[in-house]
């Protein structure tokens, strides 16, 4: 079989690229080699969370696998057929694990049978989605093309100390269906998740307020949760803070939007910036979040039909995976807009079917 070629410096160069070529590798069991991992970024090459990833693949597949090491920056991988069942993947760092559940969502949906995944390592980093952002955002938006999914959320991790985890559990999907997200609709609810570990109650409560205040306007109800812990209670290494919004539209449709806490930064500030996050993301009058535009596409084009979506603004990030997706399947993405712009995005997909228990 012909072995794909990746070259990892590509548009944005980060590690996306990587974790969708181990994604869409699995699911059709077609080798690749990646060069010039992660070339853009300041400490090149794979750090642990992307390790990992593929140290799971290798296991979920039977891969044959050469450059696995941190800090490599080539690999090749040869997979064999998806195994599922019961794991444990430790990324032993506060590394994402939001990042390495993209990596092995697709293969655990299309196999032939369910899935549960421990995952231990960072649940709330930055440059990372939240793990709230993954149960309540992407998790109901990917429901949408068929993927039955779940992620219970154990122990939070944050930057630097990690010690998170969650639980993946994946029922299997004979085959992804098309979409069709473009406008967003009316909006009829925003919902929210403030929480704090290894801090003060309160720091959670302002938070939460502060984005209730910001969202005010919009005049739907606001239904806000807030997580903390007592001091003598509080299972976590932390200290750490954040919060995820996510507004419903009357026709279904779900965009999601964040902040971190950090040393300094005030917990008005957390929740106020999260707000404005989300509003502008509701600004564009788009179905899908910017966030979201860039994980749907190697769904898309695994799904059987036509998908189009509209993206509240175009990033890197999808371009870039646009490119990995179109070198595996030999699709090709159509695009109307600019990049960090509103767009639409349009692919007809393979239909593809899982493979034989």
């Amino acid at each position: 079989m012909v072995e794909v070629l990746i070259d990892g410096s590509f548009g944005e160069g980060g590690g996306q690229m990587l974790r969708s070529s181990l994604a869409l590798s699995a699911v059709l069991g077609i080798p690749f080699r990646i060069v010039n991992i992660r070339a853009r970024r300041r400490n090149p090459g794979l750090q642990q969370q992307h390790l990992t990833a593929v140290l799971a693949l290798k296991e979920l597949t039977g891969a044959e696998v050469e450059g696995a090491y941190k800090g490599s920056t080539e690999l090749s991988f040869r997979p064999g057929a998806v195994r599922c069942g019961s794991f444990t993947f430790d990324i032993g760092t506060a590394g994402s694990t939001s990042l390495v559940i993209q990596a092995l969502l697709p293969a655990l949906a299309l196999s032939h049978c369910a899935s549960r995944v421990v995952i231990r390592g960072g649940t709330d980093v930055p440059m990372a989605p939240p793990i709230d952002y993954v149960r309540f955002v992407m998790l109901p938006v990917l429901s949408r093309l068929g993927v039955d999914a779940d992620v219970a959320l154990v122990r939070r991790g944050h930057y630097p100390r990690g010690g998170g985890e969650v639980v993946l559990t994946v029922r299997p999907s004979e085959g992804l269906r098309a979409v069709t997200l473009r406008g967003f609709g009316k909006l009829v609810e925003v919902r929210g998740l403030s929480h704090a570990v290894r801090l003060p109650r309160h720091v959670a409560e302002r938070q939460a307020q502060a984005a209730e205040r910001a969202l005010k306007g919009l005049g739907v109800p606001i239904g806000m949760g807030v997580e903390a812990y007592p001091p003598d209670r509080d299972p976590h290494l932390g200290p750490g803070s954040g919060i995820v919004l996510w507004a419903l539209s009357d026709q279904g449709n779900v965009v999601g939007a964040d902040s971190l806490g950090e040393r300094g930064k005030p917990a008005e500030a957390v929740g106020e910036e999260a707000a404005r996050r989300l509003m502008e993301e509701l600004g564009t009058g788009c179905a899908v979040d910017s966030h979201m535009g860039d994980m749907l596409i190697p769904y898309m084009a695994l799904a059987r039909g036509r998908s189009t979506i509209c993206v509240s603004r175009l990033t890197m990030h999808a371009t870039t995976n646009m490119y990995v997706v179109e070198r595996f399947l030999g699709v090709k993405f159509q695009v109307d807009g600019e990049i960090s712009t509103p767009a639409t995005i349009s692919v007809e997909g393979v239909g593809h079917v899982r493979g034989p228990s």
